[in-house]
């Protein structure tokens, strides 16, 4: 069934990756695909399968459902969950069971099931909920078993080579052409201000229908001041109202405007986080704009609004060691997908640490090597001194 949810993705356009949710018993709860891509255009960098289904777990939970605990549900997918899937995984204490392995960007990239790629807390967790069933044969796509026992009703049970080869080929078949749509937008040079637009621009009015205070502020492009503190404080209030930590996102674009600033939502769903409310919601700021749209009014929504690689994200908390967090610093992998501009390798920025800077640097590091090698993560605390200091002196540092 994961297969074919991967191949009903390939279809649509985006990672052929698919999953379904089981529960104690094997019954089928729910299966989904990957959504990242949707009529030729970027609908949410974060709509992978295995992070949808949990989505979908809390939202039927805050419904009334019934549904059994996490630790009794085990989601069987495709592919080796990503850092933001097996953040998320973790964050919700949910059981998994892959398929075909994932090489760049897989938590169990090596296939030594060791998951030396996680924060150290988080890799007895992951022993003992990721299973990778045996595939015998002697093609290149058998493997032993690896990783936790999995539930009573995958007890001596494996992966066919066929179906372990077909998780694989369509995945591989779709991965380039998806990730060359991340790279579709003009370079930065060619970017232009939306906040030379009107007032009642659809662009505008989009994204104040969305966060009132967009465009209210303006600092130096890739260096957020004192000036966002009330944005992100007002947003980390919020965020704590909705069962969060008191984290905030911010994202500015590259000319320095404030585009967005947002909570996590973490009372609808325990991995609602700031971050992913935050890029979710530009992504499908952008999608609904362009969606139906003319060639020229697509290019005129992707020159006022580029990828978010040619801004800054601004975390109000920075990256520590929790599932959460590491949850987060995937989502970000997926919505850069390539490489960060040689012109802004601060894109990612934190306010208030919460790891040592030697002990975050060792934690992006050891991420699989899409992460690591080609995106090449490295978040940075923001330069200016009285940023920090109005958010720790609300935080209470």
């Amino acid at each position: 069934m994961a297969a074919a949810e991967a191949i009903a993705a390939k279809t649509q356009g985006t990672f052929g990756v698919g999953g379904v949710m089981l529960d104690q018993y094997g019954n089928v709860l729910q299966s989904v695909h990957n959504n990242v891509i949707k009529d030729g255009l970027i609908f949410d960098p974060t709509a992978h399968g295995e992070r949808q289904l949990i989505d979908w777990y809390y939202a039927e939970i805050a419904k009334g459902r019934p549904l059994p605990a996490p630790q009794d549900i085990t989601i069987v997918t495709s592919l080796d969950p990503c850092c933001m899937c097996s953040g998320a995984i973790l964050a919700g204490g949910f059981n998994v069971v892959a398929a075909a392995p994932d090489t760049k960007a897989g938590i169990n990239y090596d296939g030594s099931a060791s998951f030396g790629s996680l924060p150290a807390a988080l890799r007895a967790p992951a022993a003992a909920a990721f299973s990778y069933p045996a595939t015998l044969g002697s093609s290149q796509y058998a493997r032993e078993h690896r990783g936790a026992v999995p539930r009573s009703f995958f007890i001596g049970k494996t992966i066919s080579e066929a179906t372990q080869a077909l998780c694989s080929l369509v995945f591989e078949a779709t991965a380039a052409e998806v990730m060359e749509k991340f790279n579709t937008d003009p370079a930065q040079d060619q970017l232009k201000d939306p906040a030379t637009l009107p007032a009642d621009h659809a662009i505008v009015r989009a994204l104040k229908q969305l966060y009132p205070d967009a465009l209210t502020y303006r600092g130096t492009p890739r260096r957020p001041d004192e000036g966002l503190a009330p944005f992100l404080l007002q947003a980390m209030a919020r965020d704590r109202e909705q069962g969060g930590a008191g984290d905030a996102v911010a994202l500015l674009d590259s000319f320095g405007n404030l585009l967005m600033c947002l909570p996590g939502r973490m009372t609808h769903s325990g991995i609602r986080s700031a971050f992913m409310e935050t890029t979710r919601a530009y992504a499908q700021l952008r999608y609904k704009l362009m969606h139906g749209a003319s060639a020229a009014a697509q290019e005129q929504v992707r020159h006022y609004l580029g990828h978010p690689k040619d801004g800054t994200f601004v975390f109000a908390r920075g990256p520590d060691d929790s599932a959460i967090s590491y949850m987060n610093l995937g989502a970000y992998g997926s919505t850069m997908e390539g490489p960060l501009p040689l012109k802004n390798p601060a894109q990612l920025q934190y306010v208030l640490p919460m790891l040592p800077d030697e002990a975050l640097a060792v934690l992006c590091a050891a991420m699989p090597p899409l992460y690591r090698d080609i995106i090449r993560i490295r978040p940075t605390q923001v330069a200016d001194g009285a940023l920090v200091a109005a958010l720790a002196q609300s935080y209470g540092s």
